[in-house]
Parts: structure tokens; C-alpha cells; sequence
């Protein structure tokens, strides 16, 4: 094909390539022009005397839902099902385009603390919802290790996982709002009545009888006024490196360098990162740390390259979200304690147990109600690593399998209250209690 043919080709919008497929592109037709009414964002911000003021508006109300839940990780995708198969209707508002939060965007792709080790075997904690979730993902290639009798804490495939999530809220016919960042809380008095969020459609309300704040940062109750405490932690940033199938072993195979974890992709493996401590509630140490973590991935990948036989691994991505490990806890009606959970604790309102983890032992971990409800503000739960535990629990209730069943007991909640026309607070505990093993959850 000569330049003119091809001219005339790309003028008709198909090109025909050498393997017999159609090649279709009519970017260079340009875009659709719209009539559409500007977006109103309530007018200008203004300087009076020095200061900038926003002006006074009215909100428009973008929907009412019976639960709203606020951030679509793992335990906001839980919990929004968990709510949905009551029979509520349910918006989930996700600040990113994808779900599964630290688990996929951030990429810390292992499900920990899945499983106790007990003298019959392994006794799997982590059922109900989110092991369906886990089970789903054993049909599509490549979409789990380690999710199988015999195996605990398994390790998921980022895009597979997202995948999955989409689809299962889509079939539970949730109503979803992707790209929204919550910025406030809309207050009666006490009660927790929805959310103020911010998009490209500018701002808007979504209002609600109950709200689950499963943000991970805790910043819908923060903003609502629950007494919480704040937390300063370490902040990496997670990458995946390729070709590690392609490592050829020189001379003592054991100083090979460890190059990361296992993912279901054969040559892929993750790498963590622990990063330095620091507020991730404040916008100029998220961006330090966004920027020094790609810089010493980089610098790390290269000194990796430069080891015989290494020459040929490669960065396959980084985490689009950093790995947050805590910014605020709930102080809820009870607060998870690390010296009651290492000997096996056990509550009458137990709504969720997680699997053994290095720190606590090989015991399954109670969960009662009360880490998940604030000790004042009403019409509000949480789920997720923002829950109510001490210094120490947090890096317990943080991990995956504690997050998903932590969420699977918020939307159980939150559609009950609704149901019961009651606070969630008041919640009958048992009714909850039978309602969570419905959904198959185990709480012993």
C-alpha cells in the first residue's frame, strides 16, 4: 500500500493489516458536540478582605438510599452486598474507577488471616460473602493462589479481583457512583443522614438511613464528630515485577535475591513495601511518599538487574493507591484489644472472627458489634481497618480476611436497621447474629 492508499484507507476509517484483521479507528473524526447546562458548582469562590470564601449553596440531592456506603475496598464491597441481600437498597460512592482498595489498587494482593490451625486441621474463619468472593475467583485462570481445602491466605490477582467485585455488586443491582470523593457529612443533630461528595459533575448529597464509613481513613465519621483517635504509621507503595520465571540461578542458588511474593501469574511476583512513618492525612507527606516510593522501586529494580542472572526482570507496575496502614480508629462502644485477643477472648456480640496472624497467635479472633458502632453519633457504622482497636489490634483488623467479614457484619447491620426502623445501635445482636450466619459467616 502506498501513501495515497493508504490515505484513502484511513479516510474510510479501516485499514487492513497483514494478519486479515480490520483495523477501525475514527478518533480523527473528531468529537460529538453537546448542548448541555454548565456545571454548577454554586458559584465562584471569592477573596473578601483578604480572605477566600466559599459562598453559601444548596446541595443537589444526587439520590436517597435506604444504606450508603462510603469507599468500595474490600470492606465496602462486602458490606454493600451484605446490605443488598437484606433487601435495602444500597449506594456504594468509590473514590477511584475500580473496587478493592488496597487490595487492588494498592496491590497488597495477599488475603491474610484467613484460616486458624487447630489439632482437626485448618478451621476456615473467613466465609460468608467474602469466601464466595474468593471461590469466584477459582474460575477465572490466573485469579487466585492458594484457595483451596488444605491452604489458607491466599493471593489474588489485582484485575481479576476488581473484575469479580464489579460483577458481583452489579448482579446484587447496587447502585453505583464510581469517581465521587466524600468530602462531609450531612447532620441532624446526631444522626448521620448521608454524604457530600465531589466529582467531575461537580457537587452533590446522597442522604440515607444508615451510612457504613468503610472509607479506611475513617473520614465520614471523622467529619460526622465521632471521638476517634489518629494514628501516624508506615506508607509504602506495593509494585510487581515480571519475568521471575526467567532467573537463571549462577553459582550458589541460595544468594539468589528474593524478588518478591507469589501472584497467580506464573513469572509475576508482588513487592512490598514498608515505607517511612508518616500522617496519610496529609496531602504533602502522600505526595512525598508517592514520589519516593517510584524512585527507590526504580533504583531497587536496577541494582536487581544488574545481578547475574537477573538481567531480565522487569517492573510490571506500581500501586496506583499507596499502601496506608492507619490514619484513624474508631472509639467505638468497645475497643479491640491485642492482650484479650491472643488468648482467644470471646463476646456475646460477636459479629465477625478473623484467622490466626503472627501477633495474636493461632486463635480465631472475636469481633464483637461495638468496634463497629461510634459511642455518640447515630446512624453511622464502620468497616474495615478504621474500626475500634487498640495501637496494636489495628495491624490486625487492617489485613484483608479481617476487613472482608468486618464488612460483611457493617451491611448486615445497616440493612437491618433499616428493616427494624431502629438505630444500629439498637440493633437486636441476635437477630443480627442469626441474619450474618444466613449469609453464611462463621462466628464459632
Amino acid at each position: 500500500m502506498n501513501r495515497r492508499e493508504f490515505m484513502r484507507a484511513l479516510g474510510a476509517g479501516t485499514i487492513t493489516l497483514g494478519t486479515g484483521r480490520v483495523w477501525a479507528d475514527a478518533v480523527y473524526r473528531g468529537s460529538k458536540i453537546i448542548q448541555a447546562e454548565p456545571i454548577d458548582r454554586g458559584g465562584p469562590v471569592v477573596i473578601e478582605n483578604g480572605k477566600i470564601i466559599q459562598p453559601r449553596r444548596e446541595i443537589p440531592l444526587m439520590c436517597d438510599t435506604d444504606v450508603l456506603v462510603v469507599g468500595g475496598g474490600c470492606a465496602g464491597v462486602i458490606a454493600a452486598l451484605s446490605a443488598a441481600r437484606t433487601g435495602a437498597s444500597v449506594t456504594l460512592v468509590e473514590r477511584y474507577g475500580c473496587f478493592g482498595g488496597l487490595w487492588t489498587a494498592g496491590q497488597v494482593l495477599i488475603v491474610l488471616a484467613t484460616h486458624v490451625k487447630q489439632k482437626t486441621g485448618l478451621t476456615k474463619c473467613i466465609r460468608g460473602i467474602g469466601d464466595e468472593l474468593l471461590e469466584r475467583l477459582t474460575q477465572i485462570k490466573y485469579g487466585i493462589v492458594n484457595q483451596a481445602p488444605g491452604k489458607r491466605d491466599p493471593t489474588s490477582d489485582p484485575e481479576a479481583t476488581k473484575y469479580i467485585m464489579a460483577k458481583m455488586l452489579r448482579e446484587a443491582k447496587v447502585n453505583i457512583l464510581l469517581h465521587g470523593w466524600a468530602t462531609n457529612a450531612i447532620m441532624d443533630g446526631n444522626t448521620a443522614k448521608g454524604v457530600i461528595f465531589e466529582s467531575k459533575s461537580g457537587c452533590h448529597a446522597v442522604t440515607a438511613k444508615v451510612v457504613v464509613d468503610a472509607t479506611g481513613d475513617g473520614d465520614i465519621y471523622g467529619a460526622a464528630g465521632a471521638a476517634h483517635v489518629r494514628h501516624i504509621h508506615r506508607i509504602g507503595l506495593v509494585h510487581r515485577r515480571g519475568n521471575v520465571d526467567r532467573i537463571r540461578q549462577e553459582g550458589n542458588p541460595g544468594k539468589s535475591r528474593r524478588v518478591g511474593a507469589v501472584t497467580p501469574i506464573p513469572s509475576v511476583k508482588w513487592v512490598n513495601m514498608q515505607g517511612p512513618a508518616g500522617d496519610c492525612l496529609d496531602i504533602k507527606t502522600l505526595t512525598q511518599c508517592d514520589l519516593d516510593g517510584r524512585e527507590a522501586i526504580w533504583r531497587n529494580l536496577k541494582t536487581l538487574q544488574e545481578k547475574p542472572g537477573h538481567e531480565q526482570v522487569f517492573l510490571v507496575d506500581t500501586a496506583s493507591q499507596l499502601g496506608v496502614r492507619a490514619s484513624r480508629t474508631l472509639t467505638g462502644l468497645h475497643e479491640l484489644k491485642l492482650e484479650d485477643a491472643k488468648v482467644g477472648k470471646t463476646y456475646p456480640d460477636v459479629v465477625a472472627i478473623g484467622g490466626g496472624y503472627a501477633f495474636i497467635g493461632e486463635v480465631p479472633c472475636q469481633i464483637p458489634y461495638g468496634c463497629l458502632v461510634p459511642r455518640k453519633v447515630d446512624g453511622l457504622l464502620t468497616a474495615g481497618r478504621c474500626v475500634a482497636a487498640d495501637n496494636m489490634m489495628l495491624n490486625y483488623t487492617r489485613l484483608i480476611g479481617p476487613c472482608l467479614v468486618t464488612g460483611h457484619a457493617a451491611g448486615a447491620a445497616a440493612g437491618l436497621a433499616v428493616d427494624s426502623k431502629c438505630q444500629p445501635r439498637n440493633v437486636d445482636v441476635r437477630k443480627l447474629q442469626d441474619l450474618l450466619t444466613q449469609q453464611g459467616a462463621y462466628l464459632g
